[in-house]
């Protein structure tokens, strides 16, 4: 009876926590097997874990358990348990890991979700700041630098908390720096469907949703820009700056299509004429396509100062409105844009107004072709036209890249969330939120605006006046002094990490607080508390 009550599998299912991760290894199956015995013996035991496929183990204890089932017999039974350390080897597609890749990407979910809930916490730090030194030397176990040997799952799930610590909470509703903020998770979403699909957007073999959902989604831009349903082609970009040199490209090929075979030597000087509110990636465009930055030209032009900028290029019409884009989603602010309809090309980025995660921008062209007569060099282990489908779906020709990335997904299921209508509530509140930083500022003594109207967009510009300035009559004196206000106001904000927000200088103007407005879970209090913040960091100054 003995000898059969041990002979049955035992499965002893353990949970045991790593001292340092907090993360739960895998959790194996150990049976017990049993050897014949005699009275007056040791009864021998052999302890092994069942369908652990790691390559490393973990040893947390063995104990011996003395038993006696009759007189005069004792028996020892000795376990060694071991856990398993999981390693990228034990995830698919390997064998059996299945389960493995499952409890990985639960476990990583949970990391996820936990920042996106603390993100929307207004007494979380918008940034838990670390200088460069101090992130490269290593901080409580979390390193950089790259090993030799595989490290563990557990490790690997560590390192991404401590990625998402040690980073800046866009999402956050203080967080007022840059042009890209807020966390739609909507479009989280999409993103990590792209991801997992993780295919290239070069031909309809490859990627036949996602090529037909960009056709969808440009004929739709296009449509909002003013053009008729028969005209136009588009293609999305890694960004804004790539935008707009597809712009500049494209009107260069236009006049002088030579170009794309002789090169620049073949034509005449050319020269650019562009808004002096444009974007710097304007000069940058002609510096890569051999205009030159000496042949740009900068004109004043009367135009909204934050909605969008322009350039020509002969006779072409090309407008950035990379940021003010998103106004042609409101009924009520679009008319800010109006005659963009007129552009040869348009720069638009929904991961800026419209609040889409980082990368979305779309370069629009009101002539169809031009992209590909452009770029077409009919690579021949892509582009065949001999395929079973309609190859004008192979849209990877138009563009100058090779492999480019899924950026139309996150958009599209946001769209479909939202509405174009939810689109344009969401842009209405950022302009309501630069409206009311606007009204707060000329009621607040302790401030003053860089422009006296009105903001025409979501950006509003300000200065902050110390109380030792603010009897200084205007002068040199007070614009060395105040240039110094808010750089040093903005590293006491970084320490403290309660709020975020830039600055900068712009021609004569010494260095000014810009704040911009993107993210739909700002709300009035969080604007009171930024202005209260600011005042706070910069009494003593």
């Amino acid at each position: 009876m003995l000898c059969e009550r041990f002979s049955t599998e035992k499965m002893l299912q353990l949970s045991v926590r790593t001292a340092n991760t907090g993360v739960v290894p895998r959790e194996p199956k150990v049976s017990v097997c049993v050897c014949t015995w005699m009275p007056g013996m040791y009864l021998n035991l052999v302890v092994y874990t069942n369908g652990c496929l790691s390559n490393s183990f973990l040893m947390i204890g063995h104990f011996s358990l003395h038993l006696s089932f009759m007189k005069g017999l004792c028996v020892c039974v000795c376990v060694c348990v071991c856990v398993c350390v999981s390693v990228c080897a034990d995830l698919l597609p390997a064998s059996c890991g299945e389960e493995m890749t499952r409890g990985f990407l639960q476990e990583l979910v949970d990391i996820l979700l936990g920042f996106i809930c603390k993100s929307n916490q207004r007494s979380s730090k918008v940034l838990d700041f670390h200088h460069p030194h101090q992130l490269k030397e290593g901080l409580e176990g979390f390193s950089l630098d790259l090993p030799d040997q595989p490290e563990t799952l557990e490790q690997l799930l560590v390192d991404c908390r401590d990625t998402l610590k040690y980073g800046v909470s866009t999402g956050h509703p203080r967080f007022f720096n840059q042009l890209s903020s807020g966390l739609d998770v909507i479009g989280v979403a999409g993103e990590w469907l792209t991801s997992t699909a993780n295919t290239n957007m070069f031909t309809y073999e490859v990627s036949p949703v996602f090529l037909l959902i960009e056709e969808v989604l440009l004929k739709k831009m296009r449509s909002i820009v003013g053009w008729a349903d028969d005209e136009g082609d588009g293609l999305f970009c890694p960004g804004g700056t790539i935008s707009n040199l597809y712009s500049i490209l494209l009107a260069r090929y236009h006049f002088y299509p030579e170009v794309k075979t002789r090169g620049m030597g073949a034509l005449p000087r050319l020269a650019m004429f562009t808004s002096e509110h444009s974007h710097y990636s304007v000069k940058k465009s002609a510096a890569v396509l051999g205009i030159g930055t000496e042949n740009v030209v900068v004109v004043k032009l009367q135009i909204p100062k934050h909605s969008w900028s322009i350039y020509l290029c002969s006779l072409i019409l090309s407008l950035q409105a990379a940021w003010g884009g998103g106004l042609l989603m409101s009924d009520r602010h679009r008319m800010k844009l109006q005659g963009i309809e007129r552009a040869c090309s348009v720069t638009w980025n929904p991961h800026k107004m419209m609040g889409v995660p980082l990368q979305c921008s779309a370069i629009l062209v009101k002539k169809r072709g031009l992209l590909q007569e452009c770029n077409k060099l009919g690579a021949q282990y892509l582009f065949q036209m001999d395929k079973p489908y309609d190859v004008s779906y192979d849209t990877g020709d138009k563009s100058i890249q090779c492999g480019r990335h899924v950026d139309v997904f996150k958009l599209w299921l946001m769209w479909k969330a939202k509405g174009s209508d939810g689109f344009g509530s969401q842009v209405n509140k950022c302009l309501e939120n630069a409206e009311y930083l606007y009204d707060q500022l000329q009621k607040r003594t302790e401030f003053e605006l860089v422009f006296k109207n009105k903001p025409e967009h979501s950006n509003v510009c300000f200065w902050y006046i110390p109380p030792s300035l603010r009897s200084l009559p205007p002068g040199s004196d007070r614009d060395r002094r105040l240039h110094q206000v808010a750089p040093r106001i903005k590293g006491r904000m970084m320490e403290k990490g309660s709020v975020l927000i830039g600055y900068q200088p712009l021609g004569t103007k010494v260095n000014f607080f810009r704040c911009v407005f993107s993210n739909p879970a700002t709300q009035q209090e969080d604007i009171d508390f930024l202005l209260d913040e600011i005042c706070k960091l910069g009494a003593d100054l």
